[in-house]
């Protein structure tokens, strides 16, 4: 038997493992518990910044776990490969265990913890331009695959992981918005008027009244392998490298889109504060304007 510290001394004396046994229920995981252990890193002097990180780790195990929200042994282990699967690179995948392997030592289940850690080589992230992002929207359209073309376009320009897509459901499309809970905040994910009009028109056809408008043909999630597989699919026929064809890169096209217009904008905002100050210059300057 294992020696189980309280949370108020999170960490201040060594516990020891307890031997493996096969028959053990698990741990079980509850939200009440990853609050307290976020509190405690507060206390120990970690940032918000972190904090939120740790939150999101352990809301994405969380999500991760069967419906009895238990981890067992093995269970990190396959987590971990789940994230690879979904493309996550190894040095992501150590931070998420690290912040796993931190909870199960806060509420005294230190025998799930997973040790190993994964190959950080880090790969290069291709670049997707905005034309080519338009060549696979047009592939689709001519293959006529029309969730396909909608999935491209979806995180293109919406700021949604695939994790969230689930939540992108035909209530919130008719809203025209996504509300994402997490333990730690809420945030609004709104849909721009052009691909909120096709969500519905897509839904309508397929016959969704309701719950989410993507899933894979037997009623499950879409994850990330998934839908790589799907948009890589199309990439010879848009004539872009497959390499280019994955949410990620969708993902990092639409924040520099994002980036380039609000640039934009503040230089003219800059430009019309300029105008300003040289129209009150000719009215009241010391000097003036020639």
């Amino acid at each position: 038997m294992y020696l189980r510290q309280h949370h108020s001394g999170w960490g201040q004396i060594a516990r020891p493992i307890p031997l493996r046994n096969e028959n053990d229920p698990g741990a079980y995981v509850e939200r009440k518990s990853i609050i307290q252990f976020l509190d405690g890193c507060r206390q120990r002097g970690a940032s918000e910044l972190t904090v939120a990180r740790y939150g999101k780790h352990l809301e994405a195990l969380y999500d991760y776990l069967p419906k009895d929200k238990s981890i067992r042994y093995g269970t990190l282990a396959k987590w971990s490969e789940s994230l690879i699967e979904n493309g996550y690179a190894g040095g992501t995948v150590n931070a998420y265990l690290s912040v796993a392997n931190m909870y199960l030592d806060f509420i005294g289940r230190r025998e799930y913890q997973m040790s190993e850690r994964l190959d950080q080589t880090p790969e290069a992230q291709p670049e997707l331009s905005r034309t080519e992002y338009l060549q696979l929207l047009h592939a689709a359209r001519r293959l006529n695959k029309e969730r396909d073309y909608l999935l491209i376009k979806l995180f293109g320009t919406v700021d949604l992981s695939v994790r969230e897509l689930s939540k992108l459901t035909v209530e919130a499309a008719k809203a025209g918005k996504l509300v994402i809970n997490t333990s730690r905040s809420k945030r609004i994910v709104r849909l721009p008027e052009i691909l909120k009009k096709e969500l519905l028109e897509f839904a309508d056809r397929k016959g969704y009244e309701s719950g989410p408008i993507f899933q894979t043909r037997d009623g499950r999630p879409m994850n990330r392998a998934y839908i790589t597989r799907m948009i890589r699919a199309i990439c010879p026929a848009a004539g872009v490298a497959e390499d280019k064809g994955s949410t990620r890169c969708l993902q990092k096209l639409y924040r520099a889109t994002r980036a380039g217009l609000e640039s934009n904008i503040s230089l003219l905002v800059d430009q019309a504060h300029e105008r300003l100050l040289e129209q009150e210059q000719l009215k009241i300057g010391w000097t003036e304007v020639k």
